[in-house]
Parts: structure tokens; C-alpha cells; sequence
């Protein structure tokens, strides 16, 4: 009974104020508003910048557009794609370009395994000759190529025929050959070139996986008799499985969209013609304005593809980070 007049007299439980039409909002929700508004502008360059282009080039993808004749544009709805699913250059230009992508991911994350096992090592120097290698991947890629072409490939002054030269005076050989190595091999030219470039960049990666290894593991595997060669097989290997994907897939999106060295060095002939290349010669050469934005259209589609194992595969990098933490 006491309970009951207990319950009777206290007054009843507030219920939480409802949202009334123009009451004025929340702390909360102005305080989410203010720490977001700074990023308003980035957003809205980012949307003029990249999505407004993009939107355009897919409308111009629907249209006959020839340039030297822009009276006789009209709707060729998906006709301009099935063109470029059937054209023969498009299609070598897409074997050059899958070709030109798995070569130079391949080899870079080889040779970035190998330099970043060298670098978890400590030796004097080490944070000088981590620098240098480091270099390669800040130079401008244009520069990169120009680089490449003219103080390397070149076939009168070029570094590499000027070593061959020496090598040559050194085993008594008066006129060692001098080939001209972006005529008689285009497509390696062009690998080596980004191979080059993009080494430092797995290195990376690929350093930031190993200095993240559990050293308690190895040191137990160590005391168990575990060889150098049975620690990297069965330990650091697997524990660098995920960043190797990222390497390979951060690589692809970007040797895909390459242009700088195809452009540079080969300008697309002796069959090294890439994707963006051609897509280029399309635009600017045939004056085809809806072939090449059906083109691109399919290039960011396809980049888009790698991109998404690219965020899960950083996803999962970060998932597993935390779990240990």
C-alpha cells in the first residue's frame, strides 16, 4: 500500500523533448554542422573538379561527335561503346596496356621486397641510402621520361651505351655494339622506366609491413631453430600478404592510367600504344569526341574495380591493426 502512494505522488518521468518545426537545432547537430563546414569547400572542388568532367564526358559518350564537323553531331547511344569493344587498336591497345600493368607490378614488388628486407636491417647509413631510393618515386614523371630517353636510351650519348663502351674497353673490345634500345625493344624501355619509378613506392609498403612484424614470434622461431629462409617462408611472407595486395593494387590503378612514359618515350608506336594513349589519339588526333569519352569512360570503370579491392583490401590492413591493438 505504501508502495502504491509512493508511486501514486512521485511526479511522472519527463519523456525527451520532440523535434517542434521552427525550434531552433540541437547543440549537437550545430556542433556536427560547425566541425564539418571547413570541409564544404574541399568537397565542392572536388565535385567541380573531378565529377562535373566526368558527368560531361559521359553524356559526350552518347553522341556521333566529330570535331572538324560539329554541325553533324547527333545521339548514337551505346553504339560509340560497342565501337570500342570492337575495334581492333582498342583491343591491343587493352592487351598492351594488361601486359605493361603485370610486368611492372610484378617486378617492382620483387625488387621492393628485396630492398625493404635490405633496409629492416640496421647499418650505418642507413637513413641516407633509404632517402636515395626513396627518390625515384618523387621525380615528376614527364621528368622520369625525359630522364630515361635522353640521358640513358640515348643511342650517340646515352649512359647505357656509354657503359657498354667502357665494359667494352675494359675486355679489349674496340666497337662493342651500340643498340638503340627504345627502337629495338619499346615495350621493355617503357617497363624499365616505371619499374624504376614506382620500385621505391612497394619498398615502402612493403617496409612498413616487415617493421610491423611480431618480434616475438620470430625470436621464438629462432630459439626453435628456425632458419633465415624458413623465418621469411613461413612468417614474414604470410604476414606481408596483405601488403603486397595493396602494393600490386595501388600500383595497377595507376601504371592503368599511365601516359607520361608511352607518350615520352615511344609516343605510342612500335606497338606500346596503352589505353590513356589511345584514348589520347582518339581525342586530340581523329577528333573523335565520342569514341574517346566512351573510351574513358570504360578506363574509369575499370579503375574503379581496382580501387574497390584497393579500399577493402586497406580496410582489412586497418581491421587487423586495431585487433591487435
Amino acid at each position: 500500500m505504501t508502495a502504491q502512494l509512493a508511486a501514486a505522488s512521485s511526479p511522472p518521468t519527463a519523456s525527451p523533448p520532440r523535434a517542434v518545426p521552427g525550434r531552433p537545432a540541437e547543440p549537437g547537430r550545430l556542433r556536427a554542422w560547425a566541425t564539418r563546414a571547413p570541409l564544404l569547400p574541399a568537397l565542392v572542388f572536388m565535385i567541380v573538379v573531378t565529377q562535373l568532367p566526368f558527368v560531361a564526358t559521359l553524356v559526350i559518350s552518347f553522341f556521333d561527335w566529330y570535331a572538324l564537323d560539329p554541325d553533324a553531331r547527333e545521339f548514337a547511344g551505346l553504339s560509340n561503346y560497342a565501337s570500342v569493344l570492337s575495334d581492333p587498336d582498342l583491343r591491343a591497345s587493352v592487351i598492351t596496356t594488361a601486359l605493361l600493368t603485370v610486368t611492372v607490378v610484378l617486378v617492382s614488388l620483387v625488387l621492393g621486397l628485396a630492398l625493404a628486407l635490405l633496409l629492416d636491417r640496421t647499418f650505418r647509413g642507413r637513413g641516407v641510402v633509404r632517402t636515395m631510393l626513396i627518390a625515384p618515386f618523387l621525380v615528376v614523371p614527364i621528368a622520369a621520361a625525359l630522364l630515361w630517353k635522353h640521358a640513358l636510351y640515348n643511342p650517340e650519348y646515352g649512359l647505357l651505351n656509354g657503359s657498354l663502351t667502357w665494359l667494352g674497353s675494359l675486355v679489349g673490345v674496340d666497337r662493342p655494339a651500340q643498340p638503340d634500345w627504345i627502337s629495338e625493344m619499346p615495350l621493355v624501355a617503357v617497363e624499365a622506366s616505371l619499374v624504376w619509378q614506382w620500385t621505391p613506392f612497394m619498398m615502402l609498403i612493403l617496409l612498413a609491413g616487415l617493421q610491423s612484424r611480431p618480434l616475438e614470434m620470430i625470436e621464438a622461431a629462432r630459439l626453435d631453430g628456425a632458419g633465415t629462409w624458413q623465418i621469411f617462408r613461413y612468417l614474414t611472407l604470410p604476414h606481408l600478404r596483405r601488403y603486397l595486395e595493396l602494393g600490386a593494387l595501388l600500383g595497377s590503378i595507376y601504371i592503368v592510367q599511365h601516359f607520361d612514359a608511352v607518350f615520352t618515350l615511344t609516343a605510342g608506336s612500335l606497338d606500346t600504344a596503352n589505353l590513356p594513349y589511345t584514348i589520347y589519339h582518339t581525342f586530340y588526333k581523329a577528333h573523335e569526341y565520342g569514341l574517346a569519352s566512351a573510351a574513358g569512360v570504360l578506363v574509369v570503370i575499370g579503375s574503379i574495380v581496382i580501387a574497390t579491392f584497393a579500399l577493402r583490401v586497406v580496410s582489412s590492413l586497418f581491421s587487423e591493426e586495431v585487433s591487435r591493438s
